[in-house]
């Protein structure tokens, strides 16, 4: 019996110490926010060839003032949440029909991840 619960032990060990950290890292996520801010800004009413993403999550796409969004993105309607924005940044073009925004895409899932955290860390 002793032996038993030396190697249920021993593997629960194991199994605990050597599964990878999934955390998204914001770090990371700021080196993805690169490919963005050519055309976007983390700062509250600045426009650039795309909207400011201060303050992205919450808000319903498409409703930034004085902003000209493409008739795609105002028919999209969803407010932006982790996976409304997840969905959107892995293919925009097919999430949003006729959307204005020339990006492709992210394709590495942990790409998003980060930059959703750093989107968040930093007012998004």
């Amino acid at each position: 019996m002793k032996v038993k619960s030396t190697i249920i032990l021993g593997l629960f060990t194991a199994l605990s110490f050597s599964a990878p950290s999934t955390a998204a890292d914001a770090a990371l996520g700021e080196k993805v926010f690169r490919k963005c801010k050519a055309c976007h800004s983390m700062d509250a009413g600045k426009r650039m060839i795309g909207p400011s993403l201060a303050g992205v999550f919450g808000r319903t796409a498409g409703d930034i003032e004085g902003y000209k969004y493409s008739k795609g993105m105002l028919a999209y309607g969803q407010v932006w949440d982790d996976e409304t924005m997840t969905a959107y940044l892995k293919a925009p073009r097919k999430v949003v029909k006729g959307t204005k925004m020339a990006f492709a895409g992210l394709r590495k899932p942990a790409d998003i991840e980060n930059l959703i955290a750093y989107l968040k860390a930093n007012g998004g």
